[in-house]
């Protein structure tokens, strides 16, 4: 059944007038299952995987496609029982046993038939506390420094550290080929259910997966080809292919002719207040939360150029097979969702109009990026995407740490120093209310620039929460004044930075004149 039909049938009633007209029409999704591969000979790569291994021949000592984590262990831990674990999860799930190779000038995937992950073990226990944290944060820089090969693997690579007490920290690095954040979520769940069982001596309860990465690459590259390849096309062609404009942004910095990829985060929450009245606003205006943030955000970046062609990137799990749920894999999908913000709309009609985008979006997912890339022959740089500038992340699963008879999981946030993107807005729901971060490439933004970002999102938020009628020209005239406010209050902090400066040093020279004086 298609997204575009729960909105369209929001009762019950009418959804099950909408699922047997789909039924007698035959309109129903004909994508076929994904069976396990007959053919073991050479294994193509998922289009996923082969930008990231083009990109990976231009810049093999790239750090931008590790995916590196860390999992917080508080209790009791038997560190061999925990190595046994990892090597479960290597022997369950083929693509962690996967290098890459070349044959007549095309990509395989090669598969080893075992391979055992070794378990580094860093003690720190004994260290201070505050010398402890510079040194943890210390190896996590230099763990994440270091660059995957991807001919010879692994690539998964793990370490231990040792805190005091019963803590521990479990890092983890991936390279961005063989995963992607729910293979993530899929790691920690597995590593807690076979920890608990081989800790009390007993097999793995995990059934064994039906298909592999591999099985998917394969099926992939069959399908998508011919009119299900020519109907995808055709739609992302009508939506991106007339010219879109490049998203200017407010840098602090011109663009290098030598960019980078260094970055930061800027955190920061929305109230639960303030996240209720968003749903709220979401379920008057038939639209998904994340809709309304992404509303918001474009309303946001149009308030700085005044730009009416808005194009932002969106990842989506593309895991659309119940089979592939629970593999470790790249199945991640980049979408690019451009709207239209020209007539000067009320928030209102944004929200409709970023609807209809992004349900189109969901609609033809299936259509690699890297495909649409080529198809619309853009110029591929190892420092940006094309297509946009901008990404915007909205993660909805609530999560929380899992508990294990005698020890506690809890999944951290790793900074590693390293940015995709030039700004990206993540947002994550959680029972406290909306938390996020800016990330942002420091070459092109100051700290500042990003504080007031933040602010003018929020403010942007309450307006609209208050009134959904408000005009695109009154959120920006809104805007415009609260920057105006921040720049007067900037102005005057450097006035007053250089009046107290001004007289130290005045200070200082009648001091030096009396002391000459006197001698």
């Amino acid at each position: 059944m298609p997204l575009r039909a729960i909105f369209e049938s929001p009762t019950i009633v009418q959804l099950g007038q909408t699922v047997s007209q789909l039924r007698t029409t035959n309109q129903a999704s004909t994508r076929p299952p994904i069976r396990p591969r007959t053919d073991h000979g050479k294994l193509p790569l998922s289009f996923a995987q082969q930008r990231l291994w083009f990109l990976d021949q231009l810049d093999s000592d790239s750090l931008a496609y590790s995916v590196p984590a860390a999992v917080s262990l508080v209790g009791l831990l038997n560190i061999a029982i925990l190595k046994q674990v990892f090597n479960e999860i290597v022997r369950r799930h083929e693509i962690l046993r996967t290098t890459f190779s070349t044959v007549e000038g095309q990509p395989i995937q090669l598969i080893s038939p075992s391979l055992n992950i070794s378990l580094p073990v860093v003690n720190l226990g004994d260290l201070p506390e505050v010398e402890q944290k510079g040194e943890v944060q210390r190896l996590i820089h230099q763990w994440c420094q270091k660059p995957f090969d991807l001919t010879q693997g692994p690539l998964l690579r793990v370490m231990l550290l040792q805190l005091k007490g019963a803590e521990h920290l479990l890092l983890f690095n991936l390279h961005h080929i063989a995963s992607d954040g729910w293979s993530m979520g899929v790691l920690v769940k597995e590593i807690a259910v076979l920890y608990e069982v081989f800790s009390q001596g007993q097999p793995s309860p995990l059934p064994e997966l039906p298909i592999q990465y591999a099985d998917f690459a394969v099926w992939q590259r069959q399908w998508l080809q011919g009119e299900v390849l020519e109907t995808q096309l055709a739609y992302w062609k009508q939506r991106l292919g007339a010219n879109p404009s490049v998203l200017e942004l407010p840098t602090d910095q011109p663009p290098s002719s030598s960019p980078t990829s260094h970055g930061t985060k800027h955190l920061f929450s929305l109230s639960q207040r303030l996240t209720e009245k968003i749903k709220a606003l979401s379920k008057q205006e038939g639209v998904t939360l994340f809709m309304t943030l992404l509303g918001a955000f474009k309303a946001l970046l149009h308030s700085y150029k005044d730009q009416e062609d808005i194009l932002v990137g969106m990842p989506i799990t593309n895991r659309s097979h119940a089979e592939i749920e629970g593999l470790v894999g790249l199945f991640l999908n980049t979408l690019v969702l451009r709207t239209d913000l020209s007539g000067n709309p009320t928030f209102r009609e944004i929200l409709r109009r970023v609807r209809e985008v992004t349900l189109g979006a969901y609609t033809h997912q299936d259509l690699p990026f890297e495909k649409l890339v080529g198809e619309l022959k853009l110029e591929r740089d190892l420092n940006s995407y094309p297509l946009f500038r901008v990404w915007f992340v909205f993660n909805n699963a609530l999560t929380h740490a899992i508990e294990l008879p005698g020890l506690t999981l809890d999944q951290l946030e790793v900074e590693t120093g390293t940015v995709r993107h030039d700004l990206k807005l993540e947002l994550t729901e959680t029972a406290e209310g909306l938390k996020g971060f800016f990330e942002y490439k420091t070459d092109l933004f100051e700290a500042s620039t990003i504080a007031l970002m933040v602010e003018l999102f929020e403010l942007i938020i309450d307006k609209v929460v208050q009134n959904s009628t408000l005009q695109l020209s009154e959120l920006g005239a809104t805007l415009k004044e609260a920057q105006q406010q921040q720049q007067l209050s900037k102005e005057k902090e450097f006035q007053e930075a250089r009046r107290k400066k001004l007289s130290k040093l005045g200070r200082r020279a009648i001091r030096g004149s009396t002391a000459r004086v006197l001698k």
